[in-house]
């Protein structure tokens, strides 16, 4: 795919106000042959300045529960559907990640991971292609087809969310420990995605 070098984006100016506030393209990390793929919205200054996705408290609050569970990060793919900055912080638009997707499904294709779990309002809508509620929703698992692909998708909180409310550590848990049982990590080598 142009633009492209494997999963990684290697030149894109698609999106003028993300060129702007970019210091650099974030491309997604962890093997590029794994059952687990984890999808945030965007990178925030830290994963800017650091250029890995999910950093800094929110980074860590996801290694923590990831490795709870039996996840190593290091055995998991993590990337977002758009890879530059926004401005502020502020969510990027539908024409960003519009401009975006083509990058993020190819990267899913290549990985090709048993099942994407989403993290977050953002990224959870833009794949699924619907309004969602995400902590009412978060745990469920759905099927959708992503570039042409069916996928598995399991919803789930973003692990920032925590920060700001700790009742939602125990939605935030348990979807992790679901996405264990899906993909039959931490010494459960059954994977229960057959059943989907």
């Amino acid at each position: 795919m142009e633009n492209m070098d494997g999963p990684r984006v290697t030149h894109c100016e698609r999106c003028p106000a993300l060129v702007e506030s970019r210091s650099r393209i974030v491309n997604g990390v962890g093997p590029e042959d794994t059952d687990l793929l984890i999808v945030g919205e965007g990178p925030g200054e830290q994963e800017d300045s650091e250029g890995e996705p999910f950093v800094g408290r929110s980074g860590a609050e996801l290694d923590e529960k990831l490795g709870q569970f039996g996840i190593a990060r290091e055995d998991v793919r993590i990337t977002n559907c758009v890879r530059c900055r926004p401005p502020e912080n502020r969510d990027p638009t539908k024409e960003e990640l519009g401009n975006c997707r083509g990058y993020l499904e190819h990267e899913i294709e290549l990985v090709d991971p048993e099942l994407v779990m989403t993290v977050g309002k953002v990224p959870t809508e833009h794949l699924l292609k619907r309004d969602v509620a995400v902590t009412k929703e978060a745990g469920s698992v759905e099927d959708c087809r992503i570039g042409g692909e069916s996928r598995t998708v399991l919803i789930s909180v973003h692990p920032a969310a925590m920060l700001y409310d700790r009742s939602q550590e125990a939605t935030f848990e348990s979807t992790i420990e679901e996405a264990a049982a899906l993909i039959g990590a931490g010494g459960n080598d059954q994977s229960r995605l057959d059943s989907f």
